[in-house]
């Protein structure tokens, strides 16, 4: 299938690994030329080397990277003044961020939550504004949100990631259906379940410090308890990123899109 994006830009942020550089990697492999975006220059210019191999067109197709932090200002406007990128005239962004750490919510002061609700919900919201009235005038829009699953099944030691990724996603519901989903700009959140990322494991280690276990068990637990019986790829959710992003899905928008294989056990 073709999904119509050669010759597009993306903005893809978080994107030296995991989910971010599987959506990287399935855009590359459309024809997409990235600007990508990380906090750590070793690992995000080791990401653009592996991106360029990639590239469909290794003429007319651009890789660049830019190391900086885009939950700063400083770092927002690096990104959008690039010599070698679109500025802010981005086809399609992808948002992303880490999320905070888990915990105890009596732990938490109110710097933790600035902090989680700066990078999780008003970073994503900075971007959209930046980028979404050109989309608009050009006809043509993706912006997609990497949050999470537990934005609809919350989970009590994440509250820090739930509770700023809810704020986004209230926001998101409102603008999506907004006059923007007339000029063919659709906004959408990928929730991803348990992925085989870094990120897992970091989430895992707390579990694991507990007497008689390891962080290979409580990933084995994971496991079981989805019903794929297994975890996800960055490869197939980058492919899932790259069919919204694409011509074929501009009748979705506003949507909070699971990708968990099967973990979710709701209706809705």
């Amino acid at each position: 299938m073709d999904l119509g994006l050669t010759g597009r830009w993306a903005l893809v942020c978080g994107a030296s690994k995991g989910l971010g550089y599987g959506c990287a990697e399935a855009l590359v492999r459309e024809g997409v030329s990235v600007v990508v975006v990380a906090r750590t220059e070793g690992p995000l210019q080791l990401a653009v080397q592996r991106l360029q191999g990639l590239r469909v067109d290794a003429l007319a197709q651009q890789v660049i990277g830019v190391a900086a932090d885009i939950t700063s200002g400083a770092g927002r406007a690096a990104v959008f003044a690039h010599p070698g990128g679109p500025g802010t005239n981005f086809d399609i962004v992808i948002t992303n961020a880490g999320g905070p750490p888990p915990g105890d919510f009596r732990d938490w002061q109110r710097d933790d939550w600035i902090a989680a609700v700066d990078a999780n919900m008003l970073t994503p919201i900075e971007l959209i504004k930046a980028t979404v009235d050109g989309m608009a005038a050009r006809r043509f829009g993706r912006i997609i949100n990497i949050t999470s699953t537990t934005v609809k099944a919350p989970i009590d030691n994440l509250g820090l990631s739930s509770g700023a990724r809810s704020g986004l996603t209230g926001f998101v519901a409102g603008l999506a259906r907004s006059p923007l989903a007339q000029a063919n700009v659709t906004i959408n959140n990928l929730l991803p379940g348990a992925f085989d990322t870094d990120r897992l494991r970091k989430t895992v280690e707390a579990a694991a410090q507990k007497p008689g276990q390891t962080i290979d068990l409580v990933l084995e637990r994971r496991r079981q308890s989805i019903p794929a019986g297994r975890l996800g790829t960055a490869d197939e959710f980058g492919a899932i990123c790259a069919f919204i992003c694409s011509q074929h899905a501009s009748y979705i928008t506003g949507q909070n899109i699971l990708a968990d294989g099967g973990a979710y056990p709701g209706s809705f």
